[in-house]
């Protein structure tokens, strides 16, 4: 294995390939509590938590298609939705270990003429500020659960056309205020909801049309020093490397500013550490979707030019962008305040078997330095390949390794896994949880 990457890795025009190379060696040494757990800084697995099937499970009865996850750090409870069992899975963030799965009445895995549709497919974004959970599910359905009861106190529709899902989503805790995205629709649009953080009741309100998004819209976040949510938008226009992220005001429903970022096809996006008024900088992680090569084109994996993987921080306060060569392609991204450090999935990276729609095998997770802004490590995640066109006994869609989310306590790194028989203890699906530090609580 280490031979293979080397010489995958020797092919990127990236001196900081180099030196991650060491660190994307195997990891399988699965250490249970706080046994075995490397003090020397490398982040590596440390447990990996079953999934179940439920009753409700359409993709031959196992983990296959999952989406957001989210740690409520006051709760230290990790939240996972999860189409495949048409529920909200939750894991113990402090022990790493199973509790339960949340039922909302949702959409599950649609299947439209035998395929399955991932854009009308449902649970899809979650967001926890206990005692509420919000999920978005399809047709364009949002609630809120009382994690007391685990029952749906609230639902509401964005008013999406054809059955077309509610996607990811952002909460500000300092207004009762949801950001809620629309991708599939055409064009995407953003919807505002109030809640009342008394009884967890919504309605909507603000629409944010996005007609400059060709290509969808991807991760919101509300950032707190600034009062002012982030968008990612993969594609603005038609050239398919014009990419960027907006700033949309909570209180007017506008979007006040677009940062250019070319070369990446912004998905996942994360708030970064703050700085005092002696250093100030104010980043933002974005997960690229899309790889480019050498020659700034789309990437052809059977053609004769070099890729450029890359995920970008983008410092709100002057627009100016760092490229962090090496990370990505991928989905969701997160910042971890206990070890200062980025974790970027890369269900979507060059390093990953291809093609990518029939092949089984190695993707990579990146960690990155917060504050000197570069890649300082790798570690394999997995991707499956879809196996027929619908869901049955005998076939599933694809699951990839694009979501990820941190407990800040512990550091410890949750990756949810499509049900395979490399990882162990992952035949049903599970969720991998890596960790760095030997202080594990």
């Amino acid at each position: 294995m280490r031979k293979v990457f080397s010489s995958i890795l020797s092919s990127f025009r990236y001196s900081a390939l180099a030196a991650v190379a060491l660190a994307v060696l195997p990891v399988w040494n699965v250490a249970g509590g706080n046994e075995g757990v490397d003090d020397r800084g490398a982040v590596r697995l440390l447990k990996t938590v079953p999934i179940p099937g439920t009753a409700a499970n359409t993709t031959n009865g196992k983990l296959y298609r999952f989406d957001i996850s989210f740690v409520d750090q006051a709760t230290q409870t990790y939240y996972l939705a999860d189409p495949s069992n048409a529920v909200v899975d939750v894991v113990d963030a402090k022990a790493g270990s199973f509790v339960k799965q949340i039922s909302g009445g949702f959409k599950g895995i649609a299947v439209v003429g035998g395929v399955v549709q991932g854009g009308q497919s449902g649970p899809n974004g979650v967001v926890a500020a206990f005692p509420w959970l919000f999920v978005t599910d399809a047709p364009s359905r949002v609630v809120s659960i009382d994690l007391r009861t685990d029952t749906v106190v609230s639902s509401v529709s964005t008013g999406g056309a054809d059955n077309f899902r509610a996607d990811e989503l952002a909460y500000d805790p300092k207004d009762g205020l949801l950001l809620v995205i629309n991708p599939n629709d055409s064009p995407p649009f953003g919807t505002l909801i109030p809640v009342n953080t008394a009884n967890g009741h919504l309605t909507v309100g603000m629409k944010i049309p996005l007609p400059f998004a060709t290509n969808g819209a991807e991760q919101p976040v509300w950032d707190p020093s600034t009062g002012k949510f982030y968008l990612s938008i993969p594609q603005i226009g038609l050239n398919p490397k014009d990419g960027g992220v907006v700033r949309i005001d909570p209180n007017t429903a506008m979007v006040e500013t677009t940062y250019a970022v070319e070369h990446c096809g912004p998905g996942g996006l994360t708030v970064g550490p703050r700085h005092d008024v002696l250093s100030p900088r104010h980043d933002l992680l974005i997960g690229c979707g899309m790889v480019f090569d050498t020659s700034g084109n789309v990437w052809d994996p059977s053609g004769t030019v070099t890729a450029a993987p890359k995920d970008v921080i983008l410092d709100v306060l002057t627009g100016g962008t760092t490229d962090v060569p090496g990370a990505g392609a991928g989905d969701e991204v997160s910042f971890n305040s206990g070890d200062g450090k980025y974790y970027a999935t890369g269900s979507g990276s060059p390093l990953r078997p291809t093609p990518s729609s029939a092949a089984q095998g190695a993707t990579v997770l990146a960690v990155i330095d917060a504050e000197d802004r570069n890649l300082i490590q790798l570690l394999p995640t997995f991707n499956v390949p879809a196996v027929g066109t619908g869901n049955s006994t005998t076939q599933h869609p694809a699951g990839t390794a694009h979501s990820v989310a941190v407990n800040a306590k512990n550091n410890y790194v949750f990756v949810p896994l499509a049900a395979n028989n490399v990882f162990p203890n992952c035949l049903t699906g599970c969720i991998a949880v890596f960790v760095r530090s030997s202080k594990v609580q």
